[in-house]
């Protein structure tokens, strides 16, 4: 991954990253976040994955159902944040719709990507730092704005 600060101003870093083939996006971007100190920031991405896995939260289950995608797809829109985990390191919650070579699409949230040839993510960092807690009587982790 290459990565670029392009921007910083009152607290608030914006950052360009931009994975290169075989890199798994989510765990990268993860990583880049740990490094970074990055508490509380928004991203969104365009590229292309070889294969993916996108997942749909089932309520009832408490756990994502997973959506393969081996083929080759178009990142159309990735939006996402950063929040602070309950273990204090950042934690990643991304959305993504696919495309795939017959015009259909995928989405969901990102579980997995394997770019190819790139991913192009703008990372902004805001200046205060928020909080994703495990609830329960969810099952999921979800931004609290109490804490």
């Amino acid at each position: 991954m290459k990565s670029q600060l392009v921007n910083e101003i009152s607290g608030q870093r914006t950052f360009v990253l931009v994975l290169e083939p075989r890199e798994e996006a989510f765990a990268a971007l993860t990583g880049f976040a740990v490094d970074q100190k990055i508490g509380s920031a928004s991203l969104t991405a365009i590229g292309a994955f070889e294969s993916a896995t996108v997942g749909w939260f089932d309520p009832n289950a408490r756990t994502y159902c997973r959506i393969p995608i081996d083929e080759q797809c178009e990142v159309l829109s990735a939006i996402g944040d950063v929040a602070l985990g309950d273990d204090g390191e950042p934690s990643l919650h991304v959305h993504a719709v696919l495309g795939l070579s017959d015009g259909t699409t995928r989405g969901g949230h990102l579980l997995d990507g394997i770019v190819r040839p790139t991913l192009e993510i703008t990372l902004v960092e805001a200046p205060g730092h928020l909080r994703r807690r495990k609830r329960p009587e969810l099952g999921v982790a979800l931004i609290d704005l109490d804490s």
